[in-house]
């Protein structure tokens, strides 16, 4: 039922986008996008590596 946009479907989007935010102010939030989704992606990274990491030294702790 919902799929992702078409060609003219962005399009719209790019424009209500500039027609809110303006031409110059576009690249600020991009930057601002990018980094939250690196920050993310390493928070998300680091849980994996924290998780058995908490493990061992739960195992460790408990064997003295």
């Amino acid at each position: 039922m919902f799929g992702l946009p078409g060609g003219m479907e962005w399009i719209l989007i790019l424009f209500v986008v500039v027609l809110l935010f303006g031409a110059k102010k576009i690249p600020e939030l991009m930057k601002g996008l990018g980094s939250g989704i690196r920050e993310f992606k390493n928070a998300s990274s680091g849980k994996d590596e924290e998780i058995p990491r908490s493990k061992s030294d739960s195992n460790q702790d408990s064997a003295n």
